[in-house]
């Protein structure tokens, strides 16, 4: 097996994940590419090989311990342990509290909560005998809290106290946790959200750009480009970090 580090992104097929999928084998990474329905991955797959990186494509629902455990037990076979984890994967399922149903919430949690801790403990122990390793967590601004979202908001909470743990656990064994927290990014869950709300994507874009600092809106390449930083070399004295790539200052 060669000494080329291997990373595992999840929700990996579109959007965000696919971004961070991209840079990370552009960065010399070989990356698994993670998604519910491994035929979904093709796309990023084959935007990796034919840029000349090396990448293949998982299926794993990230909510089960046991799908989980198998696609890690692939990705070792096929690429090599597994030292960068990027959980990505998530779900909306927005709506009032007082519209929201327990189901609503439980699929919430279960893809970014449990998600998150099925891949990252599956991985870890690679990280750990390798005594090198990167998580990084998407969180989100909605963290700080939104409309609609008690859900989402609730998970990605989550993720930043999960992400600080990480850090106190397995900083002795050369493994640092990060987490991003991205702003409105151009993805097709924001385009989904601009349907459900009832207003064209490019005048959501607009009026969304019309709030940010920057005067825009963001793109998968804007978060790829952070967690490339935290999974660079270094990085190795920076975790337990929350970094909002917003445009704009939030806290």
């Amino acid at each position: 097996m060669s000494s080329q580090k291997v990373a595992i992104v999840t929700g990996a097929a579109r959007g965000i994940g696919a971004g961070v999928a991209k840079r990370l084998a552009a960065d010399g990474l070989a990356v698994a590419v993670l998604d519910l329905d491994a035929d979904a991955c093709a796309a990023t797959v084959s935007a990796i090989t034919e840029a000349g990186g090396k990448a293949i494509a998982v299926g794993a629902d990230v909510s089960n311990e046991e799908s989980v455990n198998a696609a890690v037990a692939t990705i070792v076979e096929k690429l090599g342990p597994p030292t960068v984890v990027v959980n990505n994967a998530g779900i909306i399922r927005d709506n009032m509290l007082f519209k929201m149903t327990v189901d609503d919430w439980d699929a919430v949690m279960a893809v970014h909560l449990r998600g998150a801790f099925n891949v990252t403990k599956a991985a870890q122990k690679h990280m750990v005998d390798a005594g090198w390793g990167r998580i990084v967590n998407l969180s989100s601004t909605s963290a700080l809290g939104n409309r609609g979202q008690a859900n989402y908001s609730a998970a990605k909470a989550g993720m930043q106290g999960f992400t600080k743990t990480l850090a106190i656990e397995l900083g002795k064994f050369g493994v640092t946790a990060n987490a991003i927290a991205p702003g409105f990014i151009e993805t097709e869950m924001t385009a989904a959200t601009a349907e459900r709300v009832g207003v064209p994507f490019e005048d959501f874009k607009k009026a969304a750009a019309s709030q940010i600092p920057v005067n825009r809106t963001g793109v998968p390449e804007d978060i790829a480009h952070t967690a490339s930083f935290f999974i660079s070399e270094g990085a190795g004295f920076v975790s337990g970090q929350v970094v909002y790539v917003a445009g704009g200052p939030k806290d």
